[in-house]
């Protein structure tokens, strides 16, 4: 078997577009029960591309190593199925040495690259979330606005937190560029002005520039800015 920290009785699984604990367990033929005790920390309802999961079996290394079957169907070409599962044809064409793209046969089966997940960019530095903990309460604990937390985790449902999970914290409160002693750090979108702003979080705008006194013109905010809203 694998010798993995993650997975020290298997080895690990790259979750692909498609799958679920059920199609996993008939593909490498064991049972859901085996894949649900070897990931206790998971969600089996709701798995995530690019999610690695711990499956119990040996080494599943092979001609498509971390990767999944697709049986070609009719009209099939590996334009359509590199678009259909965001791949590429070149990617396709390497986990397929063997099969010629011109001539695909129907009820053929051909290999699916495990995907590289995107690496997220985060201005500030990454945080593992805890039992229990919200966007709201993560927030609070370091002096953040949920908007400020939300923007650099747009691609997070934040409904949807779990112990482990990563996510992005703005530039510190207090540290870095922006000082913001006694108040919270705000993260400016596409399209935001001082005075709305200043408007949606109740303060005078004299106090607004007052406490962003880096920022030297305030008709050109660029997205991505921090900046302190004073308590």
């Amino acid at each position: 078997m694998a010798n993995n920290q993650n997975c020290p009785n298997g080895t690990l699984y790259t979750i692909q577009p498609g799958d679920s604990i059920y199609n996993l367990a008939g593909r490498f033929e064991i049972t859901v029960a085996s894949i649900i005790a070897a990931n206790p920390n998971i969600d089996p309802a709701n798995l995530q591309v690019g999610q690695q999961i711990c499956m119990p079996v040996e080494d599943i290394s092979g001609p498509c190593a971390s990767g999944f079957f697709y049986t070609v169907v009719l009209g099939d070409t590996f334009f359509t199925i590199a678009r259909r599962f965001n791949t590429s044809t070149e990617a396709l064409a390497a986990a397929n040495p063997d099969v010629d793209p011109s001539k695909l046969q129907i009820g053929q089966e051909i290999c699916i690259p495990a995907q590289t997940p995107p690496v997220r960019p985060c201005p500030g530095r990454f945080y593992t979330v805890k039992a229990g903990e919200t966007f709201v309460s993560i927030a609070k604990k370091f002096g953040y606005t949920l908007d400020a937390l939300l923007v650099v985790n747009s691609g997070i449902d934040p409904k949807q937190l779990r112990a482990g999970q990563e996510i992005c914290l703005p530039p510190a409160p207090g540290a870095g560029p922006v000082s913001c002693p006694g108040g919270s750090i705000y993260v400016v979108e596409p399209g935001d002005t001082f005075y709305a702003i200043a408007q949606k979080y109740s303060v005078p705008m004299e106090e607004l520039k007052a406490a962003n006194p880096q920022i030297k013109d305030i008709n050109k905010l660029d997205a991505g800015t921090p900046i302190c809203i004073p308590s």
